[in-house]
């Protein structure tokens, strides 16, 4: 390991206290590896129990800890989930080479992720229409979503632009508020591709649409295919 000048390291780990930041990759990686040319990386870190915790660690400490990766444009978010008493940390090194983008929340850092066909979101708080479209923006090669979250958008009746969802094959709302399947299925919201693969509660869609008779849910929902 110590003659590695290559190392692309991905990790998902669960802590107690403190989430992995740039003092650690220095102290247990770096400095072991005095070979290293090249080091990639993308790691989430969990507070699994937040309910003891003061103090919380600030997105600004995290980039404070990465100030002498001076070769590399790393990436940190963190956010606070409240009702799961729980914290997640994301760093990663950009630009963004996985196939994939897991958590993505309301605090999300735009950019460009082309590489990426599969995301996933998750928040306490809502998903606005605006969400969705930094998240097209950022991801326009996606092809499969799903999202988990319990709030009602507070924004719904705006009148705003149409999102296009060019390349979606399959969309999970499953846990998601009716407001979310009412975002994808609206022709007023979104336009989707044909054959998606949809994925959510039967009850919830016989809501949403009306008992698939009404009239603004009737194109996208020709082009999906219920799996309930």
């Amino acid at each position: 390991m110590s003659n590695l000048e290559t190392l692309d390291l991905h990790l998902i780990v669960g802590r107690k206290i403190t989430f992995i930041d740039g003092n650690d990759l220095k102290k247990n990686i770096i400095n072991h590896m005095t070979k290293l040319k090249k080091f990639t990386f993308n790691i989430c870190s969990n507070i699994i129990c937040l309910h003891n915790q003061i103090d919380l660690i600030s997105n600004e400490y995290i980039e404070n800890t990465f100030r002498d990766f001076k070769n590399y444009q790393i990436i940190s978010s963190i956010d606070y989930f409240s009702k799961a008493e729980k914290g997640q940390c994301l760093i990663y090194t950009y630009p963004y080479n996985l196939k994939y983008y897991n958590n993505i929340t309301n605090l999300f850092q735009d950019g460009l992720f082309k590489y990426v066909s599969e995301i996933s979101l998750y928040d306490e708080h809502p998903f606005e229409h605006e969400f969705f479209l930094r998240i097209t923006q950022s991801f326009p090669f996606m092809k499969k979503l799903s999202l988990i979250n319990e709030k009602p958008q507070m924004n719904k009746n705006q009148n705003l632009s149409i999102i296009e969802y060019p390349h979606l094959i399959k969309l999970v709302l499953i846990e998601a508020h009716e407001d979310y399947i009412e975002q994808f299925l609206l022709d007023t919201k979104s336009s989707l591709s044909h054959n998606v693969q949809l994925f959510a509660e039967y009850w919830s869609l016989l809501k949403v649409t009306h008992n698939f008779r009404r009239d603004t849910t009737r194109i996208n929902c020709s082009k999906v295919v219920f799996c309930t």
